[in-house]
């Protein structure tokens, strides 16, 4: 068990023991009571806020709860010093030992260090991407592509069971214009001179989709009718498109297990429809006209409405319309119907900016299918506003002028777009700017920890031209200025849990910069002082214990860059 778990078990037990005896009144919820690093390190190594949290409850003042307790803590063989502060927290020290076994246990556990079992196998869905197959991978589905799999990674790393899925919208009118679009290009092909109409796809992408169509079909459908063409050019653009879309997600480094077909839903829609109905949940209705809108622009009709207003929507919502044609609506309803057919436990789906208002139905329509079992957690994913030469690049897959994921990735390299796209929250909006994402500087977040890393790898080559022999590491010989680096590191496991139960990734990058300047701190330290370097040829003993240190902080950084999909680097050029 990693450390703070294992002492927020030493604050509970004390705190039973305090009930049990009747210090404090018997059965208080110890639900909110925390163990986490203190904001100022030099209070201390763990604080609680037991005594805070528990006083109102208790009938008692925080300070002497927190007295009571610090009693109980001060006896454990690995605190050195309790101190209450304040009104009432607790502020804990602990041995140098401590921190030494953390050290062996980072060295120990290696690449696994920091997995959690805290998921315990649960199956967890995780969305992410879901593009129309009109093109290829831009910088406006880049972030969520990345935030999703970085999700996936950090959930697999806190031992859930995930599933990556892609939902291709592979039905509706976007795809019949991308199969004309094709037809276009095929003619094209084949020689033709033609002019792409306004609201095609004219990007130069379904070039070689029309190369393709005319070598598998010939002149076969030139001069043919749109109706013995447009459903076979429809699958076969699609197809063909997805294939490119593979190949640009596979440049970032992304690979998902589940590719699923909007056109493949068919009955699904109708089964999802009587599920709700069996629960009372469908009526034929009216809905209000939409706020803002004039009332000449509103025409009531009769529809086949879905009370996702009792579930937590802003009003309920229309699954067939009076024609009898469903709705976008009911579609997405249909595909997480078939979800939970599937078994998952919990379901997550990243959204671009633009389906903020989609948040509340969804939400609705999976806790009324599942009876409120199985959780569907919707993560916002703001635009990225992309940067050249200070001006903002315009994007459009109509007009073909967008900057796409492979020239991104062409230019820059897999591990800055990843890294990059992952330091802030996933709902602001991000920057990215061509020059500072690859400008060797403590302000470029990628440049940063890589350099840390590097760094790291160059210990060892240093020592192999110093030419000299190095007992086993004995970690007593670490002073209070090397612990303070392993802190840091210990608090990995930490992230790793507190990360995946939020479902942000954002932390990882965040802590991973703690973590870099830690290790530069203690660095330059060396670049001051010669006792506090990690190479020394007159200590080959502390040498040994502060490259096992160095090892251990090196680990650390791969093992929260593998769960970002970023690559360290032993050099840097």
């Amino acid at each position: 068990m990693n450390l703070y778990p294992r002492f927020a078990g030493h604050v509970a037990a004390a705190l039973n023991e305090l009930m049990a005896a009747g210090d404090l009144p018997a059965g208080l919820s110890l639900a909110n009571v925390a163990v986490e690093p203190p904001r100022d390190a030099s209070h201390g190594d763990m604080a609680t806020n037991a005594a805070m949290v528990l006083a109102k409850p208790a009938g008692l003042k925080p300070r002497d709860i927190a007295t009571m307790l610090a009693l109980k803590l001060n006896r454990l063989p690995e605190v050195a010093e309790v101190e209450v502060a304040g009104p009432g927290f607790l502020n804990l020290r602990l041995h140098a030992d401590v921190w030494r076994s953390e050290l062996a246990t980072i060295t120990e556990q290696g690449a696994d260090y920091g997995r959690s079992s805290i998921g315990a196998n649960h199956r967890i869905n995780v969305e992410y991407v879901s593009a129309n197959p009109t093109g290829p991978m831009h910088m406006g589905h880049c972030r969520g592509a990345v935030v999703g799999d970085a999700l996936a990674s950090l959930l697999e790393w806190a031992g859930y069971g995930v599933t990556r899925e892609y939902y291709i919208n592979d039905a509706g009118g976007q795809v019949d214009t991308l199969a004309r679009s094709a037809h276009l290009r095929y003619r094209e092909a084949l020689g033709e001179t033609v002019v792409i109409p306004e609201g095609f796809y004219p990007g130069d992408y379904l070039i070689p989709v029309g190369e393709a169509l005319l070598a598998e079909f010939g002149g076969q459908y030139q001069s043919a009718p749109e109706a013995e063409w447009l459903g076979l050019f429809r699958t076969r653009a699609v197809a063909l498109m997805m294939d490119r879309i593979r190949a640009d997600l596979a440049m970032l480094g992304i690979h998902q297990d589940v590719f699923f077909s909007e056109a493949s839903l068919g009955p699904r829609v109708q089964e999802a429809l009587e599920a709700l109905t069996a629960k009372g949940l469908i009526y034929e209705g009216v809905l209000e006209a939409p706020k803002g809108e004039a009332a000449e622009d509103w025409e009531p009709r009769p529809q086949t409405l879905f009370k996702s207003s009792l579930f937590g929507d802003d009003s309920d919502r229309a699954m067939q319309k009076s024609d009898g044609s469903w709705t976008y609506f009911a579609g997405d309803v249909a595909y997480h119907w078939d979800k939970l057919q599937r078994g998952y436990d919990a379901l997550v789906n990243l959204f671009g900016a633009d389906h903020g208002g989609y948040v509340k139905r969804m939400q609705a329509a999976v806790r009324a299918l599942s009876d409120g079992k199985v959780p569907l957690d919707i993560k916002i994913v703001q635009m990225v506003k992309l940067l050249r030469a200070g001006e903002p690049v315009k994007m459009s897959k109509r007009s073909g002028n967008f900057v796409t994921i492979a020239d991104m990735v062409e230019e820059v390299g897999k591990d800055v777009v990843r890294f990059i796209m992952l330091t802030k929250r996933s709902d602001s909006q991000l920057d990215f700017d061509f020059a500072k994402v690859v400008e060797q500087s403590r302000e470029n977040p990628v440049f940063y920890v890589q350099y840390a890393h590097a760094r790291i790898a160059s210990l060892r080559r240093k020592l192999a031209e110093a030419d000299f022999d190095l007992p086993e590491p004995d970690l007593a010989l670490l002073d209070e200025a090397d612990l303070a680096m392993v802190k840091v590191a210990v608090q990995w496991p930490r992230i790793v849990e507190q990360a995946a139960e939020a479902r942000e990734p954002h932390r990882v990058a965040f802590y991973l910069a703690d973590l870099a300047a830690a290790f530069h701190s203690q660095w330059n330290a060396g670049n001051d002082d010669a006792a506090r370097r990690f190479v020394r040829a007159d200590a080959p003993a502390l040498t040994a214990a502060r490259l096992a240190l160095a090892d251990a902080v090196g680990q650390v950084i791969r093992n929260g860059l593998a769960v970002m999909g970023v690559e360290a680097a032993d050099e840097l050029h």
